[in-house]
């Protein structure tokens, strides 16, 4: 009877379907320069992973350092040698423009947790791209909209001369709608700003508003705060992410910045999020821990409705539905597979702990949709 019994069970087991393994590519910015937008991406995206306790997932990280090049070259191995079905990771939008169109084209899902370029948004989106961050343009148009119902009449503007940096000034302008005291774009890397804080000091500026992300903003905060120069600044969260504001210090305190979360928001995700980041890696999460999280949450309640190796178009529709708890609270995607939604406006403040921190202020623009939906054919 043991061994009828035995052998009935053996055969139940081989005759149940074996549990479908996704692999999921995470390529980002771990060393080098940018790195701690990385970092905290990965992070947060793992923490996600951790807490759903799956064992049908499995993701391979890689490190791009920042290089296009690089970027590729990982995104191939991952495609061709390790057969990844999901991409996801990047940081930069000269690296997603690398590595997108191709990994779509193939069949490979791309959800992004950060880089979201117009070029992508507009008439190159594609059905298998996702992004869950926001379009570039987004939290510039925010603060250009935020800095001219504040009166403000000639803003310097800079950023770094690459896409994300192009879009920042566009969409900047878009919202502001008037004319600027001086527009510069800045080497991407760049860590001495001399030159163009003495262009801000002659410009005539009433304000400056600036996007450099990561140790960009820090060197350009600091030399900006010694300088003396007496103009107030503004910006997206990039420039003013808990990372930076803690190498910056005190000289931030004042600067409004947009975001479209905050830590201190007050949806119920968003606060049990904060609170298991801090516990599990002692530090504030910035923007992009925000977005790895959500990027990570969205991944796997698709997961739960489709595998994107049998069947893709199930996948894809998961995807869109967007049917998961984001720490924004609703979300929901607009026809070019981009965010529809709130973006806030933040001070930087004295915390409790006498640091600077970001402090939710008010919300800049409500249930915004991107410029370049309507020129997406999917």
């Amino acid at each position: 009877m043991k061994t009828l019994v035995a052998a009935a069970v053996a055969a139940v087991i081989a005759a149940a379907p074996a549990i479908a393994e996704t692999k999921i590519g995470l390529i980002t910015t771990l060393s080098g320069g940018g790195s701690h937008l990385g970092i905290d991406t990965r992070d947060a995206f793992m923490l996600a992973v951790e807490q759903a306790g799956r064992d049908d997932v499995t993701v391979i990280e890689k490190d791009d350092a920042r290089k296009p090049d690089v970027a590729k070259s990982l995104a191939d191995e991952l495609i061709q040698k390790d057969k990844v079905q999901v991409m996801t990771g990047i940081i930069f939008s000269n690296l997603a423009m690398a590595v997108v169109p191709g990994a779509v084209r193939q069949g490979v899902f791309y959800v992004s947790p950060n880089a979201g370029p117009s070029a992508l948004a507009g008439k190159g989106c594609h059905e298998n791209y996702f992004n869950v961050a926001y379009q570039n343009d987004n939290l510039h148009e925010a603060m250009g909209a935020y800095m001219k119902a504040e009166g403000l009449t000639a803003p310097f503007i800079l950023a770094p001369n690459y896409p994300a940096g192009k879009d920042s000034l566009t969409g900047f302008k878009r919202m502001f709608e008037g004319d600027v005291a001086g527009e510069t774009y800045t080497k991407l890397g760049q860590t001495d700003y001399a030159a163009e804080i003495a262009q801000i000091r002659a410009s005539g500026a009433d304000s400056v508003f600036f996007f450099l992300p990561g140790g960009m903003g820090i060197a350009f905060m600091k030399q900006y705060t010694a300088a003396a120069v007496d103009i107030p600044v503004y910006g997206p969260a990039f420039s003013f992410d808990e990372i930076i504001l803690g190498a910056v210090g005190d000289a931030a305190i004042g600067v409004k910045n947009s975001a479209e979360w905050t830590h201190d928001l007050d949806v119920p995700a968003s606060k049990a999020f904060v609170a298991a980041f801090k516990e599990k890696y002692g530090r504030v999460p910035t923007i992009y821990a925000g977005q790895g999280y959500d990027t990570a949450k969205l991944i796997l309640a698709a997961l739960d409705k489709a595998d994107p190796a049998t069947d893709p178009d199930g996948f894809r529709a998961a995807l869109a539905a967007a049917e998961f708890e984001s720490i924004r609270g609703a979300f929901r995607f607009g026809p070019n597979h981009h965010p529809i939604q709130d973006i806030y406006v933040r001070e930087v403040v004295a915390g409790p702990d006498g640091k600077p921190t970001n402090k939710l202020v008010g919300v800049a623009l409500k249930d915004h949709q991107d410029a370049y939906a309507a020129d997406c054919k999917m």
